[in-house]
């Protein structure tokens, strides 16, 4: 979803650098691939067409953070620690 956005911070011999790929426009999405020592952060369309790629080497990467869109509040979503039942039967 486009806001989604995901940051990876790497050790660059002694200094560390931060790299940030992110779902720029409507219908995007960011996915993070781990395998062969190789971590792959890719911005896909909708058809999972890759836009960008963005590749470390796994040894290297300190933190992988992932940064998903504020989504919209629904008439229906209940406020965290309350009960679809009411006051009434709380426990």
């Amino acid at each position: 979803m486009k806001g989604d956005k995901v940051e990876v911070v790497i050790d660059a011999g002694g200094a560390t650098r931060t790299y940030e790929v992110a779902a720029t426009r409507a219908g995007r999405r960011v996915e993070v691939r781990t395998g062969r020592g190789v971590v792959e952060v890719t911005e896909l369309t909708r058809g999972g067409t890759p836009v960008r790629t963005a590749r470390f080497m796994a040894s290297r990467v300190l933190a992988l953070v992932e940064h998903p869109a504020p989504r919209p509040a629904y008439g229906d979503d209940i406020p965290a620690g309350a009960s679809r039942l009411g006051p009434a039967h709380a426990a």
